[in-house]
């Protein structure tokens, strides 16, 4: 199961400096984190774009909060859009705590320090020291490359490099509709005020299919939501998503459908998350909160 959570590169248009943009770009990333995501994609909405904080500023902040914080000055030494990277609340992602089983371990990021001879590096991987490794047989390493590492004792170090992807949060940029038709995007679903409002019927339907299928949930940008973005030409086309798609014969229930059709636009289902909102508007970071949430809830 795959969860991908998908925002846009005008996720930041409205704040006012970059000290704020960034700690707006940490709550997201922080998000994501807590309830799980694998996968976090910035979408390009250049229309939406404010000029200071565009897609490319976006995508290195997330990518760097998503960074161990033992690999960051490694891995992104000074950069402009890191100024502010100190405001960024800690993500404390579960997959780079390490463990002190004795096991089959945890998975953790590293970073090759060393290449040496008879297939062995030196790999800093947050412990105490940079540690010296061997490479699996048809694993090919250079310098500087990002590596999966099994940890299963650290006194004594015992550890060895797997080829398996890096865990934790992904960071990605991608098109909205590319992300959409991934073969793992599972359940599709649009955030959106104009969506289904969501009820403890439908989350019990939408559940087993999320924990069978995972899901992909996309969200808008502050002042401009999915509908905008995705250019809906009248106010009825969007009207019309407070009933996308079509009800079950279980009146409180909704089956996704397939393909990419009007009024949808790719989507299984548009919803309405908070649909009793006290605020005239939600914020991007709390949409994500109130809406893996309750989506991240099992049978």
């Amino acid at each position: 199961m795959t969860v991908s959570v998908l925002v846009p590169s005008s996720l930041t248009r409205e704040a006012e400096d970059k000290r704020e943009a960034t700690r707006k770009l940490g709550y997201v990333a922080r998000a994501a984190t807590v309830f799980r995501a694998d996968r976090l994609v910035v979408y390009p909405d250049r229309d939406g774009e404010t000029g200071r904080f565009d897609g490319g500023f976006v995508s290195t902040v997330l990518r760097y909060a998503a960074t161990p914080p033992y690999l960051r000055n490694e891995v992104w030494g000074m950069r402009n859009e890191l100024e502010y990277a100190g405001v960024l609340p800690p993500l404390r992602a579960m997959s780079q705590t390490g463990s002190e089983s004795t096991g089959s371990g945890s998975l953790r990021q590293g970073i090759v320090t060393e290449v040496g001879p008879d297939q062995r590096v030196r790999v800093n991987c947050g412990l105490q020291h940079p540690i010296s490794l061997n490479v699996p047989p048809k694993m090919a390493l250079d310098e500087g490359e990002r590596v999966t590492i099994r940890i299963s004792s650290r006194r004594p170090v015992r550890a060895k490099l797997v080829d398996d992807p890096l865990p934790g949060l992904s960071v990605e940029r991608t098109d909205l509709q590319a992300a959409l038709s991934r073969e793992d995007a599972g359940v599709r679903i649009a955030a959106s005020r104009y969506g289904t409002e969501l009820t403890v019927g439908r989350l019990d339907t939408l559940a087993g299919r999320v924990d069978r299928d995972g899901m992909t949930v996309a969200f808008g940008a502050p002042e401009r939501g999915l509908p905008d973005i995705l250019e809906f030409e009248s106010e009825d086309a969007v009207d019309t998503l407070s009933s996308w798609p079509p009800r079950s014969d279980d009146a409180d229930g909704v089956e996704p459908t397939s393909g990419d059709v009007d009024p949808g636009r790719g989507f299984d289902l548009w919803l309405n998350t908070v649909p009793y909102q006290g605020s005239d508007v939600v914020r991007t970071e709390e949409a994500l909160f109130a809406t893996l949430a309750p989506l991240s809830l099992r049978e």
